[in-house]
């Protein structure tokens, strides 16, 4: 039984592509119990955010699992399978371990560094755990992942290199803008945003908690839009839907605009933007980009681009994100030691309790072939051949232990089949389109396998 993660993120899938397979807390809890009902899978949880919806489960059949979790995303998400595989990615064993404690981290994030994604495994995991969906393995890896993020924004200063991605954006904008966020700076403004994924919403909970005076929210399907304004207008903020063809006729009404659509095509123009010279803050959220580089030099306009500044925020990090990335990487290495460790103990008893059934048998042998031995004599005779037993048993089982840590000359793996006739599991970090479908021979290629590290 090994972890296995199957998902997709903004490295792998477009916005649009996201936003239909992301899902809500009843999907979510549904998801999670459709994958434990599978075969393969005893245990999942589900995180699902803005950037990114991850499965992790464990399961007795890596290739069997993929195309189990791939059929059960399907199944819920509507999205067809030949769409899923072309930006789903799969880690496994010791892959799967490193890719969450380096989500949980926010090393994997849009922005490196954003404080949220922590709370979102934690609260994937409690979820999973409530519903009864999360086992034995995947809590001991949650939780190592929770604190190895712990330890990343307690010991590093990834915390000032990275926030949110939505609430850095912003905040780049209103510092463009002149503007302070400590002073309400938004009392007074309006703001159009386009969209209506969860990338839309936390920029419109974001622009309230700035103070934003009136919202209006535009999407190709209105009535999602609707729904947006509607929760706006009871958080106490004057708030109304628009078509998203008359989407220009907002602008010259607002003084932001924030994009998260995912739109094949720009969802604003320069044509868009009306030529008063009256200053317009833009704001894009979506990779690839919504707004078009041209908007910018319309005279008063100013743009603020995520993937622009999610490359700043690469360049500009890199001491910090070594300094995170060594603690994810003891941290893992401390896990997978333990995982190995703990995989040998069954083995290692029952190999005790073999030798030591061995031994009872042959003192009873002992005892019908030597009638006239005294009692003391056949008990000290029983004390020498079950310690010698021990003694023997003793270097073979400290030594198996030392090399499921460390891997060392002889791999884990060897140990494990010289010693115990045991296997080990591989670890995977490969495209879910490079692996095999259910109904092709199960024989991956281009896998990336390793023995105890990625």
């Amino acid at each position: 039984m090994s972890v296995l993660v199957v998902g997709m993120s903004h490295r792998s899938a477009p916005v649009k592509v996201l936003e239909q397979v992301s899902m809500d807390d009843v999907v979510r809890d549904k998801t999670a119990m459709a994958l434990v009902d599978q075969p393969s899978l005893s245990e999942a949880m589900i995180v699902s955010t803005c950037n990114r919806v991850e499965v992790y489960a464990v399961t007795n059949s890596f290739h069997t699992g993929v195309n189990e979790v791939v059929e059960v995303l399907h199944r819920n998400s509507g999205v067809d399978l030949d769409t899923l595989r072309d930006h789903l990615y799969v880690r496994y064993a010791d892959a799967a371990a490193e890719h969450m404690l380096t989500v949980t981290s926010g090393l994997d994030s849009m922005v490196v560094g954003e404080q949220q994604i922590i709370g979102q495994v934690r609260t994937a995991y409690q979820r999973a755990g409530e519903i009864g969906t999360v086992g034995q393995a995947l809590h001991s890896l949650t939780q190592v992942a929770l604190h190895t993020g712990k330890r990343v924004h307690t010991e590093t200063d990834i915390d000032d290199a990275g926030a949110s991605m939505v609430s850095f954006a912003i905040s780049r904008a209103l510092d463009l803008m002149g503007l302070k966020e400590s002073e309400q700076p938004l009392v007074g403004k309006r703001a159009l945003v386009l969209g209506a994924g969860v990338m839309a919403s936390l920029a419109a909970t974001h622009l309230g908690r700035l103070g934003i005076s009136e919202l209006v929210f535009s999407n190709r399907t209105k009535s999602r839009a609707e729904v947006l304004a509607e929760r706006s207008r009871d958080l106490g903020i004057a708030s109304h839907a628009v078509d998203f063809d008359d989407r220009d006729s907002a602008i010259p009404q607002v003084d932001m605009v924030i994009s998260a659509t995912g739109a094949d095509n720009f969802t604003i123009e320069p044509r868009h933007i009306p030529r008063t010279g009256m200053p317009l803050m833009l704001v894009d959220l979506s990779m690839p980009r919504d707004i078009d580089d041209e908007t910018a030099t319309i005279p008063g306009v100013q743009l603020v681009n995520i993937e622009r500044l999610h490359e700043e925020r690469d360049t500009n990090s890199n001491e910090v994100q070594q300094e995170a990335r060594a603690i994810v990487d003891a941290e893992l290495q401390h896990y997978i030691s333990e995982q190995r460790v703990r995989n040998v103990v069954p083995a290692v008893a029952a190999l005790r309790r073999h030798a030591h059934e061995i031994v009872d048998v042959e003192l009873e042998r002992l005892g019908t072939r030597t009638p006239t031995m005294g009692d003391a004599e056949r008990e000290e005779v029983e004390k020498t051949v079950r310690r010698v037993v021990d003694k023997l048993l003793h270097q073979p089982t400290v030594r198996v232990k030392e090399l499921a840590v460390t891997s060392g000359s002889v791999s884990y793996e060897t140990a494990l089949q010289e010693l115990f006739g045991l296997e080990a599991n591989r670890s995977v970090d490969v495209k879910a389109k490079d692996l095999p479908k259910a109904n092709m021979p199960k024989t991956a290629t281009n896998i990336k396998e390793t023995q105890g590290e990625k």
